[in-house]
């Protein structure tokens, strides 16, 4: 799968051509999701990305991945966009907010998209397996969408920070404010953000369905109440309306589309209304020497689910649901010794859904509003302890850790109908991780680094209990029986940081075993689609080379990117389903704290032939390879008309108008809903 080294080269020329706010590679950014506190990503086993959104970046937080070396998104419209990391799609990859997972377990829509850019502070992504530290599904990784944190302050300060911005392809506007206040005893942050965006334009015109509405709000307290005790609040709503799949769309008697009576013509799943909602309460005090961190959280994302027929011109499915997690954190860490880092924590959670979903299936009238909930009543309890250590040999740094879980999955009924089934759903899963990595320094601004490590990944409920036809076209059969994945993993790798220039290259290897997927069984329901039963496979491997850089030249930052990798599903003796194609990301810019600043860059993404044809039927096809080019020009005034800084800048997204689809947007094939053309973002933001 050679890169269009060509269109590359000529993509450069463009780019170093136009006049255009850097790239940053960041390696030398403090991260607290590796190891769960203040730590430097430099001395870290794993590789790691910390991106920071800008002004001019619109969508949802699962945009901010794309061109970043190992990651991808899987996208079923203009809204969701689940990450992927290394291969690993979204089941495998822990998405977490402040530091709290958000759970739910819905085919449609991404954990990733339930906070507006305009409150997020930073991503932080650990990249390898975590399920030391956070348990079932980080066997891909963890993305932590990090909110600004209260500070304390000598003295009493006021501020705070906003940006709006206006997009041409989608006719969009966004807009943010954060109020930040502190004094010696207390700090706090209120925020408030917004978006309205349009259907968006394609080089194949305007694509439907593609727009959608949000809002967030943010209250974060922290209150001091002694010299090293901290009590803390976190709450943070989030609404979206009018939020459309298109990637699900299918036309009952046409390719895609069976199990779509033809009376009703196109089908497509939307979501009316939804949300996300956040309560938790924390602590930080002194103990025997070190130090607790407690969080208690409840958290809430609640769907509207409907199908909506283009002939009728109305929904005739409509599913209600609420995935509600409880759950509680408690990490002490402590020094053992001059060189020596140990911590210990417990973390227990227990989700809950109940789908409440009506069907008109009784053509030609189709208006029965007939109850047919997937399951009922389901939950998942997960309940463990870990430990790690990390501590000096001569001069590496060794960090091994440690971690039990006891997962449990029950539900009251699977299925719905003569099929129907209320016993033998309830299951308990005993699942032991560990992780040992060593990081050694080659100089004094090179450092070396291997881990290894063992991860799982315990079924969800829709895996486990839910019976229903879904927008694929298939009838999908849940497993309550389902053994967890488990993976081994080998990671090697190098990060280099001099002040100047940055970067980081890593190799790594992941077998699983017993994956769980949906295989086409070749059999047909009694309603007359084809049955897809959720089963663990054998084995699946996943490999490959990611790499990333920031190399000062003169006044010049140049950039770059890449991302190769490979996957094979060893029982079917194929390439594993779905896996992002390789790609190359190039960049040249000129940052600059006050005046103009400028950036340009390529991003060149591999054809994806590789595709699974005996697992999926035949239903993956090949994606042809792209290239890209964006470009940002800026100007920042510093101290100005009352406010501590302001910028304005102007951004250019696929000058070229490139007719493309990512290999993982969703999508009839052929069909696939085409990428945002070229288009422009302006966008004002300050601090006072």
């Amino acid at each position: 799968m050679p890169f269009p080294f060509k269109k590359i080269t000529l993509g450069c020329i463009a780019a170093l051509s136009l006049p255009l706010h850097a790239e940053t590679v960041q390696l030398d950014d403090q991260v607290i999701t590796a190891r769960g506190y203040a730590s430097d990503s430099f001395d870290t086993p794993q590789a790691i990305s910390v991106i920071k959104p800008k002004t001019t970046d619109q969508g949802t937080a699962g945009d901010l991945l794309v061109g970043q070396p190992g990651l991808a998104v899987q996208s079923d419209g203009a809204w969701g966009k689940n990450p992927v990391l290394r291969g690993m799609k979204k089941e495998s990859v822990v998405v977490m907010v402040d530091g709290i997972r958000v759970n739910s377990a819905q085919p449609q829509g991404a954990l990733a998209s339930f906070l507006n850019l305009g409150l997020l502070d930073r991503a932080e992504v650990i990249k390898g397996p975590n399920s030391v530290m956070y348990g079932s599904g980080a066997m891909g990784g963890v993305v932590n969408l990090l909110t600004p944190s209260p500070k304390f302050t000598k003295e009493s300060k006021l501020g705070g920070r906003f940006g709006v911005s206006a997009s041409s392809v989608d006719k969009g506007y966004s807009g943010a404010v954060l109020l930040e206040g502190s004094n010696a005893k207390q700090g706090f942050v209120v925020g408030l953000a917004g978006s309205d965006i349009g259907d968006y334009k394609s080089p194949n015109g305007r694509e439907e369905n593609t727009g959608y509405q949000a809002a967030s709000a943010l209250v974060k307290y922290h209150h001091k109440i002694a010299d090293d005790v901290v009590v803390r609040a976190n709450l943070q709503r989030h609404n979206d309306d009018d939020v459309w799949y298109p990637g699900s769309a299918r036309t009952g008697g046409q390719p895609g589309g069976a199990g779509v009576p033809p009376l009703l013509g196109k089908v497509t799943i939307h979501s009316p209304k939804q949300h996300r909602e956040l309560y938790s309460l924390g602590l930080d005090a002194p103990l025997a020497g070190g130090t607790l961190t407690t969080d208690v959280y409840h958290q809430e994302v609640f769907r509207q689910i409907r199908a909506n027929s283009q002939n009728l011109n109305r929904d005739y499915v409509r599913n209600d649901v609420s995935f509600k997690t409880n759950g509680l954190r408690s990490q002490w860490n402590s020094t053992l010794g001059e060189s020596n880092w140990f911590s210990v924590g417990v973390e227990g959670w227990k989700m809950t859904g109940n789908p409440e979903r009506y069907m008109d299936n009784n053509p030609p009238n189709f208006n029965s509003n007939t109850r047919n909930d997937p399951f009922r009543d389901g939950e998942i309890t997960s309940v463990g302890i870990f430990l790690q250590d990390e501590f000096a040999v001569g001069d590496a740094l060794i960090t091994a850790g440690l971690r039990y879980d006891q997962v449990k999955g029950d539900a009251s009924v699977k299925g719905v109908g003569p099929q129907a089934q209320t016993k033998g759903l309830d299951s308990t899963d005993n699942n032991f991780s560990w992780s040992l990595g060593a990081v050694q320094p080659l100089t004094n601004t090179v450092n070396i680094y291997a881990s290894v490590g063992q991860a799982y990944r315990a079924a969800d409920l829709r895996e486990r209990f839910e019976d229903s036809a879904r927008g694929d076209g298939y009838y999908h059969v849940g497993n309550p029986q389902l053994d967890p994945e488990r993976s081994s993993s080998l990671e090697l790798g190098l990060k280099a940081r001099d002040g100047l220039q940055a970067y980081q290259v890593a190799a790594f290897y992941t077998q699983i075993d017993d994956y769980i997927a949906g295989r086409v069984t070749g059999q047909n329901h009694p309603n007359g689609l084809p049955i897809k039963k959720t089963e663990n496979l054998d084995k699946v491997e996943i490999y490959g080379f990611e790499g990333k850089l920031e190399l000062p030249v003169s006044l010049i930052l140049v950039d770059a990117g890449f991302t190769w990798l490979h996957g094979t599903n060893k029982e079917d003796n194929e390439p594993l389903y779905e896996m992002p194609a390789n790609e190359l990301r190039l960049g040249v810019g000129q940052p600059s704290e006050q005046g103009f600043n400028w950036h340009t860059g390529i991003r060149a993404v591999a054809k994806q032939d590789r595709v699974a044809s005996n697992f999926t039927n035949g239903s993956e096809d090949e994606t042809s390879g792209f290239v890209t080019l964006d470009a940002r020009l800026g100007y920042s005034f510093g101290k100005a008309a009352g406010l501590q800084s302001s910028q304005v800048n102007l951004k250019l997204n696929n000058l070229l108008d490139k007719k493309y689809h990512e290999h993982l947007t969703d999508g009839i094939s052929g069909q696939e809903l085409k990428a945002p053309g070229r288009g422009v973002v302006l966008a004002f933001s300050g601090s006072f």
